[in-house]
């Protein structure tokens, strides 16, 4: 069920978000006079098509992974000379830029509308408490104390945890010292806090960002009751169920849901013994951990379970919400701030601060697609928002075969007042196939260590 959940979730994100882009680009071209032949969503067999009045062939191709525009261009075939004027290739090039450019944009825009549709109808989340700090950590050297609520990171407000590590990894790479501002309950002052760091989260997979300044989140007793079962993992295959509660593993009482993982992340492959509640009845399950490789060497236990959640105590739960007008606004600021970090995320990727095993395809955006959808429609957009997001960086980059690449031919053809030359086209065509084709293979091979 859990794989079903899974697909469908990511060919709803995709069709989305490829739709919108390939919207723009027909969207645009259509007004500036190109006739478009034909509207895919997919790449490969049609498993649907419709022609309209214009003569636009819109299809759903059998593999979502992406679409196409194609429009009306003498390089691609011979032209009618009745038709010439409605030529992609005749356009000026700065028709040529909108066009392409159009479609990075129109997955901006589907991002502030998410975003704008979240701050409207109101998110909940919950105070940044800090739980514990760990000895001798950057948290403790600052004098942060467990009980105290996060307000700011280096001077920017923060209203949940996942702002702060939004702020925190902002900063991978930083050496010297972070500032956190925190207060002890609601009606008092903050502090400032300055936390010295040493190449921060450097090469880290994934990213800790609180865990690496000693710094666990409070959160209320997460009693070891199973929420959720993944089909074809240890945990299934042991008979447990969602609603279990595991009260023991080889005689040791197990007091939360914590107490449980770590169990299991210290036994890969190792048989324990479960005592188990089940309705109000006890039960014994013998469950086998599988095991998953670090990168740093060794091996952690996984079972495919999750927890189910609890109710959070009303003071520590936070409202966002917005008018109309303002969340506009906030929109366009997040979807701004989610940009840059993208932008940062892959300067840092080149430069080595950040790992290349950080790198995501298809299977991890499929199993994130669904887990989120899992989670709730909040936390869907929310998800679906920030892969906008990304898609449109992406296709910015100037890398010949993606838009940024063709916009780069057009500026400079814009700028020496001439075409670049076939030559160096086709040139660059090879070159960013190979780019995108090794970036493709990266992430499809991190996918699988992932998954394995």
């Amino acid at each position: 069920m859990g794989l079903i959940q899974n697909v469908l979730a990511v060919i709803v994100v995709l069709g989305l978000l490829i739709t919108f882009h390939e919207f723009g680009h027909y969207w645009v071209a259509r007004r500036c006079g190109v006739r478009v032949l034909r509207f895919s969503v997919g790449f490969g067999k049609a498993i649907w098509s419709r022609t309209d009045r214009h003569g636009t062939e819109f299809v759903v191709a059998a593999i979502p992974l992406g679409g196409y525009v194609k429009m009306l261009d003498e390089r691609e075939a011979p032209v009618p000379d009745d038709q010439l004027h409605e030529t992609f290739n005749r356009k000026t090039v700065w028709q040529r830029i909108a066009i392409v450019a159009a479609g990075p944009l129109a997955n901006f825009l589907l991002a502030i509308v998410a975003y704008w549709a979240l701050f409207v109808a109101g998110t909940t989340t919950v105070a940044p408490v800090v739980g514990e700090v760990a000895p001798d950590s950057p948290a403790a050297r600052s004098g942060l104390q467990s009980g105290q609520e996060i307000v700011s990171v280096q001077g920017n407000a923060v209203r949940s945890w996942d702002e702060i590590n939004l702020r925190l990894i902002a900063h991978i790479g930083a050496s010297g010292e972070l500032t956190i501002d925190a207060r002890d309950d609601a009606g008092s002052s903050a502090q400032e806090y300055r936390l010295p760091v040493e190449n921060y989260l450097v090469r880290q997979d994934p990213p800790q960002p609180l865990a690496t300044l000693g710094i666990t989140p409070w959160q209320p007793r997460i009693p070891a009751v199973l929420g959720q079962v993944l089909d074809g993992q240890a945990a299934a295959e042991a008979g447990l169920q969602p609603g279990d509660e595991v009260l023991a593993v080889n005689g040791a009482p197990i007091g939360e849901w914590m107490d449980f993982v770590s169990v299991v992340r210290a036994n890969p492959g190792e048989t324990l013994e479960l005592e188990v509640q089940r309705d109000g009845e006890p039960l014994t399950v013998t469950l086998t951990p599988g095991s998953r490789e670090l990168e740093t060497g060794g091996a952690i236990g996984y079972v495919g379970a999750g927890v189910e959640p609890v109710e959070w105590p009303e003071e520590f739960r936070r409202e966002i919400r917005y008018g109309p007008v303002a969340a506009l606004g906030q929109a366009v600021s997040r979807t701004g701030e989610m940009t840059v970090l993208t932008l940062d995320a892959i300067r840092k990727m080149l430069v080595g601060l950040i790992s290349p095993t950080n790198l995501s395809g298809p299977i991890t955006i499929a199993q994130m697609a669904g887990d989120t959808a899992r989670t709730g429609l909040e936390t869907f957009v929310s998800f679906m928002a920030y892969l906008s997001i990304s898609l449109a960086v992406l296709n910015l980059l100037p890398i010949p075969v993606l838009d940024g690449g063709h916009l780069l031919y057009y500026f400079v053809e814009a700028v020496r007042g001439r075409p670049v030359s076939e030559r160096a086209q086709a040139l660059g065509l090879r070159i960013g196939l190979a780019m995108v084709g090794t970036l493709m293979l990266m992430a499809l091979y991190f996918d699988l260590m992932r998954l394995w």
